[in-house]
């Protein structure tokens, strides 16, 4: 490679830049196959090693740049150009010196050294403009699984909670002529007689130590169905960040919190008319309904999330960045 590159160099640049140039493209490039060879040895995807891979590969291109001749920079204009506008802000002068020079060539003038610099110095920061979108998404699907992690940890613990201690906040209700009904199980006891036990306690007697358990399986499966439905509506991304399944994971212990918080809610008459149900299946239906209505709570992130793969280029996403920045339409 090094005899390859010596023989199509810039015939302009002396052996010894060159020879620098070589040296410290083909220590880049060494940088990123040991990047990615750490990928291979764990054999799954690491954002962090692709970034570092990816980082490397950029400088080596850069490098490359600066030694190839100006025809080949000539030959390769238009993928640069379409990087820095994927990247830039139509505000940025790197970004307006890029065009200048494109129409610079349109207009069949040759290009010199000074555009080659201002070439590389533009696609460089585009690149690091990529590099910080993509650090961007990582960061936030982290937090989505910290969340995610920190939800499924509560709901465990309510689960056990309500295995061990059925009695202190039964999900149960106790309708008019029909007795006391609850997830699991159900008793023809009156909704309440004076003199005996008050109805709370009737309530511990016949709520079941699984109780709270079916109404979170109920709302979790409600809440997968829900992010099923959800995961058709969000683009994908060439960034080794899952956003989409991040998102889809959160929603499962939200729906089996969102089951056992509208329960409560209901048992204590929060929503009128709706405080009697008379079955334990009308019970494990509402779970399943409140499972659902998470997508009110994670619409939101839902939203972020795409914003956040919207933010980074590519192209897959050249409509969304149209539509940010209609003077990329226009050109």
């Amino acid at each position: 490679m090094r005899v390859l590159v010596s023989t199509r160099a810039d015939p302009d640049i002396d052996p010894e830049t060159r020879s620098l140039i070589v040296n410290a493209a083909l220590e880049e490039l060494e940088k990123a196959d040991r990047a990615l060879d750490q990928i291979s040895d764990n054999r799954r995807i690491s954002g962090s090693s692709l970034a570092v891979a990816q980082a490397h590969l950029d400088m080596a291109h850069s490098l490359m740049l600066r030694l190839a001749p100006l025809g080949v920079v000539r030959a390769l204009l238009p993928g640069l150009v379409s990087v820095v506008r994927e990247h830039l802000s139509v505000a940025d002068l790197r970004r307006s010196h890029v065009e200048e020079i494109e129409q610079h060539v349109e207009a069949g003038m040759p290009l010199d050294a000074r555009h080659r610099e201002l070439l590389i110095d533009a696609v460089g920061v585009a690149r690091q403009a990529l590099l910080r979108e993509n650090l961007r998404v990582r960061s936030f699907v982290g937090i989505v699984y910290g969340v995610f992690a920190a939800l499924t940890l509560i709901v465990i613990v309510i689960a056990m909670l309500g295995a061990l201690f059925p009695d202190v906040v039964p999900l149960c209700f106790g309708p008019m002529d029909v007795g006391i009904v609850c997830p699991t199980g159900d008793n023809s006891v009156p909704h309440f007689v004076p003199g005996a036990k008050d109805l709370d306690s009737h309530y511990g007697d016949v709520a079941k130590s699984r109780d709270y358990l079916v109404i979170e399986l109920a709302g979790m499966g409600a809440a997968a169905v829900a992010s099923a439905v959800t995961l058709r509506r969000i683009r994908g991304t060439a960034t080794p960040y899952n956003v989409p399944v991040a998102l889809a994971l959160l929603k499962l212990p939200t729906g089996a919190l969102t089951a056992v918080l509208g329960l409560i809610l209901m048992r204590g008459s929060f929503v009128p008319g709706l405080s009697a149900l008379d079955s334990s299946a009308q019970i494990i239906g509402w779970a399943i309904i409140f499972g659902y209505a998470q997508q009110i709570f994670t619409r939101l992130v839902d939203r972020q999330g795409q914003a956040v793969l919207d933010a980074v280029g590519g192209p897959s996403l050249l409509q969304s960045v149209s539509a940010r920045d209609p003077g990329n339409a226009a050109s």
